[in-house]
């Protein structure tokens, strides 16, 4: 049990660094300039922090354990970059459907990033999976 919990600890601050380096440097503009009609002045820190905790835990059974136990880093990064399209595109493509002048634009952009994201937090998880046993 506490190889799980030191994997799942390791994978999350994997993924708060990756993020945080796409948020604060990368798409801050991006999304101010396609999205600043919808954006709030302050996140909902609550939504973020319930959604970064089972976006982990998502990549970790369906992507990094599977890839630990094939001992296949490659499975591991190919389930996390088809985890990460899937649930990025679920809620692009939620928006898309539902939210007046959603910008096709954010939908591929954020597609894109949810498959990079998830395969590279994917592959820190695989690593340190395989470093702590």
């Amino acid at each position: 049990m506490m190889y799980y919990v030191k994997l799942y600890a390791s994978t999350f601050v994997g993924f708060l660094a990756i993020d945080l380096v796409w948020l604060a440097f990368v798409a801050r503009g991006f999304y101010r300039s396609q999205l600043g009609f919808l954006l709030s002045d302050q996140p909902n820190w609550w939504a973020a922090i319930v959604f970064y905790l089972l976006f982990v835990a998502g990549l970790l059974v369906f992507a990094v354990v599977p890839g630990l136990q094939t001992g296949s880093l490659r499975t591991a990064l190919l389930l996390g970059a088809f985890f990460g399209l899937v649930t990025y595109a679920t809620y692009d493509l939620t928006n898309h459907a539902t939210v007046k002048n959603w910008p096709w634009i954010v939908t591929v952009v954020d597609m894109a990033w949810g498959s990079i994201l998830a395969a590279s937090v994917s592959c820190v998880g695989f690593l340190v999976g395989r470093w702590l046993r």
